[in-house]
């Protein structure tokens, strides 16, 4: 008998998928309240554009450094201690924000903090994969990704209330301290409700081999990928400073705006998961991400008042379309005894050379910033472009397999 969506849905909430969606609420709320606003704030205690890209070039890099380490450590130790390892770390980046009001504080304190994401993943995509069948993989990663961007829908409105209040430098202060507090609360959790086998497959250490479990098709997707995240990265630390500085939006107004982004992402999550499970064809849902992916620059550069950031931002919520579908595509192409490993080494790669751009970001908006959406666009279109013509899906792969063999 064929399952329907409910069904699929109501068959995910195990103990340990319910405590991992709690930590990802939990951690990414207390994130995510000060998160966006960095950038302004960092302009506020004596930061300059350049401080402003670095950060978010060290955001990409470290997560591209943690990426594999990450998957490494989930596959060594299980992914239950591992995640405790991650939540503490973000614990020690809040901290160092909340005791040290310096711009190079921030940067020290997003080593730990700002990478929790990324360092985490793997971990939690490991979890889902052991936890839900292959045939409900891309609805227990939409689920994840469904409850991730809860926090990142209210955080930023919290967060532009708290600022709005007390002001950006002691509002951003405050939201970090109930990020400790939040950070916590998930941890203690975890160690008490997070179940795992017991026996864990040795995971490779060696990086050249994980290379190898980076097959030709997951290779194009990669190519494709860092392209996509060039078109995202080189405008993603400006968003704030676009929208607060240049064209008059507040900061509880850009909480708003974040809201919206998540909203049209929660609401076609599900949707589409079941979609690309029933089909098992994820390559048109990852191409269709990718084209928002790359039309938001555009769409942002001509965003000149509230309504108008309103479309914009419902773009960048429509690029969330795919997004499950890409990662349970990752963890369909991995091998099966080193998902997590795979997972973080593809991580490992894509954010080292993304972090390039998003490095060099500043330079292009210091040349205007209409040069840095609209060369984030010709990236995107080149990604795009190189998806549609060399990406395959799984089982595409496997029926070209079928031939040969015949």
């Amino acid at each position: 008998m064929e399952s329907n969506p409910k069904q699929s849905i109501s068959s995910l909430f195990t103990p340990s998928m319910i405590t991992m969606m709690l930590m990802v609420i939990f951690v990414g709320l207390g994130e995510k309240l000060a998160e966006r606003f960095l950038p302004v704030y960092l302009l506020a205690i004596g930061g300059t554009n350049f401080i402003v890209s670095a950060l978010n070039g060290t955001d990409n890099f470290l997560s591209a450094l943690y990426s594999f380490p990450g998957g490494y450590l989930s596959d060594k130790i299980g992914y239950k201690k591992a995640l405790v390892v991650f939540n503490i770390m973000a614990m020690i980046g809040f901290s160092i924000v909340i005791i040290i009001s310096t711009w190079w504080a921030v940067i020290l304190g997003a080593v730990f903090f700002l990478s929790w994401t990324a360092i985490s993943l793997p971990a939690i995509m490991d979890l889902v994969s052991t936890v839900v069948g292959k045939d409900r993989r891309a609805m227990g990663v939409s689920l994840h990704s469904l409850v991730r961007r809860i926090p990142m829908a209210l955080g930023p409105i919290i967060g532009g209330a708290i600022i709005g209040y007390y002001g950006i430098v002691i509002g951003v202060r405050i939201s970090f301290i109930i990020a400790l507090f939040l950070a916590f609360i998930a941890t203690i959790a975890e160690i008490y409700f997070i179940k795992e086998p017991p026996k864990k497959s040795k995971a490779p250490l060696r990086l050249r081999e994980t290379l190898h479990n980076i097959r030709p098709e997951l290779r194009t997707l990669l190519i494709s990928d860092i392209l996509i995240r060039f078109a995202e990265q080189i405008p993603y630390a400006f968003l704030a400073i676009w929208a607060m500085n240049y064209n008059g939006i507040t900061s509880l107004q850009f909480g708003f705006l974040t809201a919206i982004e998540m909203t049209t992402a929660l609401l076609i999550y599900i949707p589409v998961a079941y979609f690309a499970d029933k089909t098992q064809r994820k390559k048109p849902f990852v191409a269709i991400t990718f084209v928002f992916f790359t039309i938001f620059p555009t769409v942002l550069f001509f965003s000149h008042n509230f309504w108008m950031f309103i479309i914009a931002f419902i773009v960048r919520g429509l690029k969330e379309f795919g997004e499950p579908t890409r990662k349970a595509l990752i963890m369909d192409l991995a091998p099966e005894d080193a998902k997590a490993s795979t997972f973080g080494t593809y991580y490992l790669i894509r954010d080292i050379i993304v972090s390039i751009a998003a490095f060099s970001a500043a330079i292009f908006w210091n040349i205007n910033p209409a040069t840095n959406f609209f060369v984030a666009t010709g990236f995107g279109v080149l990604g795009v472009v190189f998806f549609a013509v060399y990406g395959k899906d799984l089982k595409q792969i496997e029926t070209e397999t079928v031939e040969i063999e015949e």
